[in-house]
């Protein structure tokens, strides 16, 4: 298997500061910032690109084990929402939230279900990501 690598660049200090993050030899280049992070800066942040990969990740990993069982996957959509939240030790990511809707053909509801919940469990960045708790709801379409 392959490296995967990103860098991230940072400049000043946390609230007045701001950095890039490049990945992708340089397709995602992009400013990210404590407003992107902590209040509604436009930027990206951390816990986005956390996001993405999970929503990426989990939409794999469920299309996969939909088609390893027989299933004709016609479509996986999936929307992660990261919690960061502040408590005493500092800012921690609390929990992911993922939603998720299938367009599977001829699936019963609860095979989906199953099919959801497994993928939940074994796409390589819930494995990553299980020291926060991880909630889904998955929705055939």
């Amino acid at each position: 298997m392959k490296n995967r690598t990103a860098t991230a660049v940072w400049q000043g200090n946390l609230e007045k500061g701001s950095g890039t993050i490049r990945f992708g030899n340089g397709r995602f280049n992009e400013p990210y910032s404590a407003a992107s992070r902590f209040e509604d800066g436009n930027e990206t942040n951390p816990e986005e690109l956390i996001a993405a990969a999970h929503a990426a990740c989990y939409s794999m990993a469920l299309s996969h084990a939909l088609a390893e069982a027989g299933h004709r996957v016609e479509r996986v959509e999936t929307q992660a929402v990261v919690r960061l939240e502040k408590n005493d030790a500092g800012f921690s990511i609390t929990a992911i939230e993922l939603q998720t809707q299938g367009t599977v053909p001829d699936i019963e509801a609860d095979a989906f279900q199953q099919h959801a919940q497994d993928a939940k469990e074994n796409c390589p960045v819930s494995k990553a990501l299980a020291g926060c708790t991880i909630g889904l709801v998955a929705k055939l379409t």
